[in-house]
């Protein structure tokens, strides 16, 4: 059964509204924002039985229930999301813009090696994208001593 496009736009317009309240729905046409490191959930009516990320280096989506899906975002940049029902028609088709968190973090630049802090309250060493290696390094060892004090 072909849909006309006044049927599909229909159908999309009444998704939309059918999506559970966020900044942005998985139709409204606006790019759906996620942090990086980050998940987000997106909750929708339609039963979702499929879920593609057009570049999974970007985000990550799983499918936690039919109406449930979890977005992660893994790197900075912009990705699309289409989601499809058991019979493989379009419920969803959105853009997804992986962003970097900015309320409490503090960026510090040495000469050209860059470093991240997050400071809420107090300021910690942590992980972004594009930190000085040395310093990730360090960061990333750090965690994963105190990770194997608190396992054994």
């Amino acid at each position: 059964m072909r849909l006309s496009l006044a049927a599909a736009l229909a159908f999309s317009l009444s998704l939309a509204a059918s999506l559970a309240p966020m900044p942005a729905s998985a139709t409204d046409g606006a790019a759906i924002s996620v942090n990086v490191n980050m998940a987000r959930v997106l909750r929708i009516n339609a039963s979702a039985a499929t879920v593609i990320i057009g570049n999974p280096g970007i985000a990550d989506v799983t499918i936690q229930d039919p109406q449930t899906l979890v977005l992660t975002g893994k790197s900075f940049g912009q990705t699309n999301l289409i989601v499809l029902d058991s019979g493989g028609n379009p419920i969803a088709d959105t853009m997804i813009e992986v962003v970097q968190m900015q309320a409490g973090v503090v960026t510090v630049y040495q000469g050209q090696a860059r470093t991240s802090l997050a400071c809420a309250p107090v300021c910690q060493s942590m992980v972004m994208m594009g930190d000085d290696m040395d310093y990730s390094g360090r960061a990333l060892a750090s965690s994963k001593l105190m990770q194997q004090m608190v396992s054994d």
